[in-house]
């Protein structure tokens, strides 16, 4: 059985989910590498404006949907063996991060978002971030999804407006709970974006070593957390 998270793992994670998205976006013609239903806005643009990079917008989410399957499908057969799929889902993810910041090093900048180069390693980028999706959709139950901020958005301006019109000292407290993890959410993700940017312009492609030392941490102190107690 899994032990339950540490608190800072789902902050980290949506720091992650925002600085790759948007250096992803930056970097290879305006891909989304986890907000991948975004890439339908974008391809539109790419349509219309004869910019490069439709292809890789038109098969992202078909990507996205089959490794969220795989993930899925890993995560039942590692159960089935006794294992916790949390900690080796988790290595899964960071050594595809590492390889997705590995080829963009190598191949980029991309001037041709549509080229082989950039193919490949925007839909190495989809398939870390669709691993990270999977993980946060179903072993991290109780934590706010980590890319997927307009929920998040949703249930904290609901959670907002029912705080303030709230009497019940009671239900005042459970709202001020969840609102606790879901602020953090937020912040975290909007430190990622606004990280990516600015790293980006300073170190360029090489930003992308961060988040996958994020990750590395990640799985640390969740291997850490499952080990028994003495």
């Amino acid at each position: 059985m899994e032990s339950p998270l540490h608190p800072s793992v789902g902050p980290a994670l949506s720091f992650n989910g925002g600085f790759v998205d948007t250096l992803g976006f930056l970097a290879l013609q305006g891909l989304f590498t986890a907000h991948v239903t975004g890439n339908f806005v974008t391809l539109g643009v790419s349509i219309v404006h004869g910019t490069s990079g439709a292809l890789p917008k038109l098969i992202a989410l078909p990507v996205f949907v089959l490794v969220v399957g795989l993930t899925h499908l890993a995560a039942v057969a590692i159960h089935r063996r006794g294992l916790a799929p949390l900690r080796l889902l988790l290595i899964t993810h960071t050594l595809i991060l590492a390889a997705f910041a590995f080829l963009a090093i190598l191949w980029g900048p991309f001037t041709d978002g549509d080229s082989a180069t950039a193919l490949i390693t925007g839909m190495t980028g989809v398939t870390a971030m669709a691993i990270q999706n999977a993980i946060s959709r179903q072993h991290m139950k109780g934590t706010p999804p980590t890319t997927l901020m307009t929920g998040n958005v949703t249930q904290f301006a609901v959670d907002v407006f029912a705080l303030w019109s709230e009497r019940d000292p009671e239900q005042q407290s459970v709202i001020k709970q969840r609102l606790k993890p879901i602020c953090t959410t937020l912040l975290a993700f909007a430190s990622g974006c606004v990280g990516a940017a600015l790293l980006y312009l300073a170190w360029g492609l090489w930003a992308l070593i961060l988040p996958v030392m994020v990750a590395v941490g990640v799985c640390l102190g969740v291997y850490r957390s499952d080990r028994p107690k003495p």
